[in-house]
């Protein structure tokens, strides 16, 4: 059964995620639309059995989206205008500002975890770069990016604070992140050395530390959605791992095929609202 959800007197609304209490958090279009530079942006809602709530933006911004809404009903997001973007929290009625890494634009809340655990990216100094942030008590901690990279960006984050994403190069080829520990790692070091599969983004990471997102087929050029399992003691069944999979076959740096990942997917990242500040400047 398909079910519409009410926008706020418009004609379009996003739906981007639900928990398990069957809350929903998204975008509405009001009467009034955002100004175009932030089209696709309205106001930043929650939907509950059937009913819109306007969770509101921060104070002079003019759209923003709810991206995340975790099992307390505490939602993240950002809203934004035309020059500056306000990484945000709802919980409980009240707009939490998250800060930022200390630049204006690019400041997105993307993914909250049930301990109010907020991961994302910012903008640094001067809004030329991004790196994916950890947000929590009330500090932001800049995550950095792998050796060499550009920017980063945090897209997902579990309740054990292992946080994944995308680290790109300056021309904006990316490969999937995990971040726990302090320690950044990429994804495609963690997977069997022969496996024709490059990851380039990784999006959400649940419990089990099943991560899903992007991959590239370097042999057919084909881009596929993926789910990585580890092959631990938790998912070694379910997963079907043999002694060759495990993590003492792994560990070798993997070079981005042909030096470049393909137009389509860093398309598909910059179509999302807010994402395309994962993209260079």
């Amino acid at each position: 059964m398909i079910t519409a959800l009410p926008t706020l007197g418009g004609n379009n609304g996003v739906a981007n995620q639900v928990n398990n209490r069957g809350q929903v958090a998204g975008v509405a279009e009001s009467a009034t639309l955002p100004p175009p530079c932030l089209a696709g942006l309205g106001e930043p809602v929650v939907w509950e059995k059937g009913q819109i709530q306007d969770l509101h933006m921060f104070p002079g911004d003019a759209a923003g989206v709810a991206l995340a809404i975790n099992d307390n009903g505490e939602a993240a997001g950002f809203s934004a205008t035309c020059t500056t973007f306000h990484a945000l929290l709802w919980r409980h009625g009240t707009i939490t500002d998250l800060g930022n890494l200390g630049g204006l634009m690019g400041n997105v809340a993307a993914a909250i975890n049930d301990r109010g655990q907020i991961a994302g990216f910012s903008d640094l100094p001067g809004d030329t770069t991004n790196h994916a942030f950890l947000w929590q008590d009330g500090e932001m901690a800049d995550l950095g990016t792998l050796p060499g990279d550009f920017s980063s960006g945090a897209l997902g984050i579990n309740s054990k604070t292992q946080v994944v994403g995308v680290s790109s190069d300056i021309n904006g080829n990316t490969r999937a992140i995990l971040w726990e520990r302090g320690v950044m790692t990429d994804v495609n070091t963690l997977i069997p050395a022969g496996s024709p599969w490059f990851l380039v983004e990784a999006d959400s990471i649940n419990s089990r530390g099943q991560i899903v997102g992007g991959a590239l087929n370097a042999i057919t050029g084909e881009v596929h959605a993926v789910l990585a399992t580890p092959c631990d003691e938790e998912n070694v069944e379910a997963a079907g791992c043999s002694d060759k999979d495990t993590a003492t076959g792994l560990g070798q740096a993997r070079e981005r095929p042909n030096g470049a990942v393909p137009e389509n997917v860093r398309r598909m990242l910059r179509q999302r609202p807010g994402f395309g500040s994962l993209q260079p400047k």
